[in-house]
């Protein structure tokens, strides 16, 4: 029964519970042409992503419900499908902008006309108080915001009614690009003034479950766990009205019921399937399956270097050298990716892009050669931890991974982690062993690793929990670096020192897929990977 269960969550059945197979070939979803109907595993389990526990779906709300200062424009890539250009800043809430004494100045003029869902106006002081909020919330909020040199709530000032001001102790590149992320995002001061109190002074409490926002959508309702319901806001000035009147948020656990649902046509869209269900619905041709090798990411196994025993560095080199790799991009991820191993073994001038891939392949005489020199010639037992929410890839590759190291003598325990205490998993830095993936929504990689190898941030991506002092100069110095050769010079050290040391062990850079009915129409590929309700069409 452990083999057919474990060969079931592999796939290696093909037996996916598919409405297809009963014969249901929708040309479009049942669903009003008003009305956007989604599925996926995971949902939101806060409104405000201020919230230190807040997960991705909470960016996704962020996205849809408040406003930022800025956005980015549209181009098509080179699968023809359409995505944000990172080279192109449009207006959002600020209808125009001014950078000035060489990037140390920011100057916002804001809508005059632009409000709150409540029907207040928008003011440069709520900008000002949103800014200082994000700041004060610590955490992810407050490292997203340093990413971008915004740092001090002294950096922030009014200059009258809708005339906001930044300044900036030196430039910054990534100044601008971060203010068009979720975080920094615009928050009616006023209303959620009101349910502030001496333990909560910036009203986390009250606004983790009630909508604070100007943005294009707001909420009509949410059941955590459950259903998240948006409401088209006619009064948004801040771009085009969007089509879409209504958007229909559903969780739903099961990644077959997910894929019956919009094979039958109950719903227009399915993220988060199976890599498998993906490549299924792509060759068959009857849904549309747009797939996007997601902008910088990793899917990565991390080992936490302050723990026992992967404070040895043979013992990570040993772990390397057993994953199983390619079984992994075939059976657990199906080649919807691009493999992030592999390099020349020996291998120590590296580009100066990331991800790359890794100088290691599976080669277990090599491994368990390393974990004898290591002092551990019988091996050791650790836990590996996932998060629940992303089972369909992480469950098969713990799998694997546990068959590969017992090999080699390691012993895994699988730890399944429920989404909605992920996060905070993570910034516990107390898992021994994770699979994890992340994707920088600003396309550079010192914000990479900015966010994941900084020992000085510590950040909650940080799952190795790595603290190299030298390499936190090299970042320092790729972030606010002017000339070109000495930003590609540090970029390529920053590289080496991390596939030297391998606190993480790179496995893949995936696809953003999204599954679709032919009649849904501007999908935009984003950084952040959440759909932009505001662009959807239905023919």
């Amino acid at each position: 029964m452990i083999e057919l269960d474990r060969r079931a969550a592999l796939g290696l059945f093909g037996g996916v519970a598919s409405a297809a197979a009963f014969g249901w070939r929708p040309a479009f979803a049942a669903t009003p042409k008003d009305t956007l109907v989604l599925v996926n595993e995971m949902g939101p389990n806060s409104l405000d992503t201020m919230l230190p526990s807040a997960n991705d779906q909470a960016r996704m709300v962020a996205w849809s419900v408040y406003d930022r200062l800025v956005s980015h424009g549209v181009k098509t890539m080179p699968n023809g499908a359409l995505g944000y250009d990172s080279t192109v800043f449009t207006p959002e809430l600020a209808e125009s902008w001014e950078v000035l004494d060489g990037g140390k100045t920011m100057i916002f003029n804001l809508r005059k006309d632009a409000t709150f869902h409540d029907g207040a106006p928008v003011t440069a002081e709520d900008v000002r108080w949103s800014f200082e909020r994000a700041i004060a919330a610590g955490g992810f909020p407050a490292i997203q915001m340093a990413a971008g040199s915004l740092e001090f709530a002294e950096q922030f000032s009014v200059i009258d009614d809708h005339t906001f001001k930044i300044t900036f102790e030196k430039p910054n590149k990534l100044s601008l690009p971060d203010l068009a992320v979720p975080v920094p995002c615009i928050v009616n001061k006023a209303l959620v003034m009101q349910h502030a109190t001496a333990a909560d002074p910036w009203g986390l409490e009250w606004s983790q479950r009630n909508d604070a926002g100007g943005g294009a959508f707001s909420v009509a309702s949410w059941k955590p766990g459950d259903q998240l319901v948006l409401s088209r806001f006619d009064d948004w000035k801040s771009g085009e009205l969007p089509q879409m009147k209504r958007v229909v948020f559903r969780q739903i656990a099961s990644p077959g019921t997910r894929r019956a649902l919009l094979e039958k046509g109950d719903v227009d869209i399915s993220v988060g399937l199976p890599p498998k269900d993906y490549a299924e619905m792509a060759a068959a041709g009857e849904i549309k399956v747009i797939g996007t090798p997601v902008q910088g990411d990793l899917l990565f196994m991390d080992m936490n270097v302050q723990m026992a025993p992967f404070d040895n560095l043979k013992v990570r080199q040993a772990i390397a050298y057993a994953i199983p790799y390619e079984e992994i991009m075939s059976s657990a991820l199906y080649q919807r990716g691009l493999p992030m191993f592999g390099a020349p073994a020996g291998t120590t001038d590296f580009p100066p892009t990331w991800p790359t891939p890794s100088p290691f392949s599976t080669d277990l005489e090599k491994a368990k050669a390393l974990l004898t020199e290591a002092g551990f010639p019988e091996g050791f037992e650790t836990t590996l931890s996932f998060d629940l929410s992303q089972a369909t890839t992480r469950e098969p590759i713990a799998l694997l991974v546990q068959e590969s190291l017992a090999k080699i003598g390691v012993k895994l325990t699988i730890e399944k982690v429920p989404g909605a205490n992920w996060f905070a998993n993570m910034a516990s830095k107390t898992m021994p062993f994770v699979i994890a993936e992340f994707y920088p929504w600003l396309d550079y990689p010192e914000y990479h690793f900015f966010w994941t190898y900084h020992g000085g941030n510590n950040s909650v991506f940080n799952t190795c929990n790595y603290v190299n002092p030298a390499l936190d100069e090299l970042i320092e110095t790729a972030r606010f670096a002017t000339d070109d050769a000495v930003y590609k010079e540090t970029l390529s050290k920053m590289v080496a020192i991390v596939m030297a040391d391998i606190p993480r062990i790179p496995l893949a850079q995936l696809f953003g897929d999204v599954a679709m009915q032919q009649n849904v129409e501007n999908y935009v590929y984003w950084f952040h990977q959440h759909i932009d309700y505001r662009t959807i069409r239905k023919s």
